[in-house]
């Protein structure tokens, strides 16, 4: 990490980095050796770096943050809920108002028939968990099981086990290339 940094903190939060976190997706030695950006705050569709630099975060913090950043009133909310009732998980037949509410709003946007919701973090654990409800659908549906999967190359939103197990196979990345 031999770049000339503005922020003194920059380098010290570069050298915790390499010393003490593991990034995903990384290439560990090109982060060992740069160091990684440093976002420090974000506001709108902005973001900004540890030396000054103003970002347009075009991914919206990895799609965490689509509505932007800095936003008072989901602040106000949010603060509200943590005082109240900050996380409870809805497994082991349990659930909470913030909950429900939430899915009875979806359920009346979605289209007809569609009157449930099954809550994740991330899309890939959607998609794991969606893989895990056709799997026990069919293990417990009145008919034949179906065990097999339909699968499209290159339509990958997973880092998780199940749903990755169902890319395409033939190349290191689950996508075939036009060299195969």
């Amino acid at each position: 990490m031999s770049t000339t940094h503005k922020n003194p903190q920059t380098q010290k939060w570069q050298a915790m980095s390499r010393d003490h976190h593991l990034a995903p997706f990384s290439d560990y030695q090109q982060l060992s050796d740069t160091g990684p950006r440093i976002i420090v705050k974000g506001d709108g569709v902005y973001v900004w770096d540890s030396e000054g630099n103003k970002i347009l975060d075009g991914m919206a913090g990895l799609w965490c943050a689509a509505i932007g950043y800095g936003r008072d009133e989901l602040a106000d909310a949010a603060s509200k809920q943590m005082k109240e009732l900050p996380f409870y998980n809805t497994f082991f037949m349990t659930a909470h108002p913030p909950v429900l509410e939430l899915a009875k709003t979806i359920s009346e946007l979605a289209p007809e028939g569609m009157n449930h919701v099954f809550f994740t973090g991330s899309g890939s654990e959607g998609n794991d968990t969606m893989l895990r409800m056709v799997r026990h659908y069919w293990a417990t549906a009145h008919t034949s099981p179906r065990t097999r999967l339909p699968t499209q190359p290159c339509q990958r939103h997973v880092d998780r086990q199940a749903a990755t197990s169902t890319t395409t196979p033939g190349s290191r990345d689950g996508c075939r290339h036009a060299d195969h």
